[in-house]
């Protein structure tokens, strides 16, 4: 019976191992057989199991020098300098607030203020107003704004999210439309970056307040409608491009605090100018409402 051939067995190296930086460094040395194998797998050549045996070989002929002389160290300024470029990247990521993020801070900010402060306060979810905008997401988003009953309350807050930027719109009274009722409804646009013109939003604006009215059957003439007044206030101005959310946040947070019981336009307006705040005040108002998540 003729004799089976052994078949050859194969090398395999772990390249995710802890080991794989050294390898890395000693791919280029020739010195003893741990690195002429080393050499062969990172140019993707498989070892034999007896082409192995042979280099082992040279363990008693070939000494490796990769230990005997020192290496050079990483510089000690490079790595602290890289490390510092990290810190400055992770705190602005911290600052820039997506959709889920915003909601959670919300959700911990409304729940801070009192059950009789809250009824005369509603407030829309942040993405409803960029998902009106798709046709597709309309009819939804107006049956959901339905169940709120926001004519019932003195003032709505819709945050507003578009082109990754947020800003804040406040209804005022909009189930007082009437001509001859004293409290005129409005509107206010509050914007941290006005150099990106939040009056570019009014077209829709006016659209989603006027499909509002419609989708709840309200009485009240469109004309008078499309006639309430928009606002926009000269509020503090954010300093990067990542401050908006913590802003609209800060501004719910004040204008919840001071609203009037009755918003007129006469006293418009009222705390919302450029100096209603400081910004240490915003950045000691963040930290507090970070650590209510924790």
């Amino acid at each position: 019976m003729a004799k089976r051939k052994p078949q050859d067995e194969f090398i395999v190296v772990d390249v995710d191992s802890p080991m794989s930086e050294v390898f890395a460094r000693i791919s280029k040395h020739r010195s003893c057989w741990k690195h002429m194998v080393t050499s062969l797998y990172t140019h993707g050549k498989k070892i034999k199991k007896k082409e192995a045996e042979k280099l082992r070989r040279f363990d008693l002929i070939s000494q490796c020098f990769l230990g005997t002389f020192p290496t050079r160290q990483r510089s000690r300024r490079r790595i602290k300098h890289k490390f510092a470029i990290t810190r400055v990247i992770k705190e602005k990521e911290k600052k820039r607030l997506d959709s889920g993020e915003f909601d959670c801070y919300f959700q911990n900010l409304w729940k801070s203020f009192s059950k009789e402060k809250r009824t005369s306060f509603v407030y829309l979810d942040s993405l409803w107003f960029y998902w009106y905008l798709k046709a597709s997401w309309k009819g939804k988003v107006l049956t959901w704004i339905k169940r709120k009953q926001i004519f019932s309350k003195k003032y709505v807050l819709v945050p507003i999210v578009c082109w990754g930027h947020w800003s804040l719109l406040i209804f005022c009274h909009l189930g007082e439309v009437s001509e001859s009722n004293d409290r005129t409804p409005c509107m206010l646009l509050l914007d941290s970056l006005e150099m990106a013109n939040p009056r570019r939003l009014e077209p829709d604006i006016r659209k989603f307040v006027l499909d509002i009215y419609t989708s709840e059957g309200r009485p009240e003439d469109k004309k008078l409608i499309s006639q309430i007044p928009l606002l926009v206030p000269k509020v503090p101005q954010q300093r990067n491009g990542e401050e908006c959310g913590n802003y609209v946040l800060y501004f719910i947070n004040l204008f919840m605090l001071g609203a009037p019981d009755d918003f007129s336009i006469k006293d418009y307006p009222y705390f919302m100018n450029k100096n209603w705040f400081s910004p240490e005040c915003l950045e000691r108002f963040s930290e507090e409402l970070e650590s209510f998540g924790k």
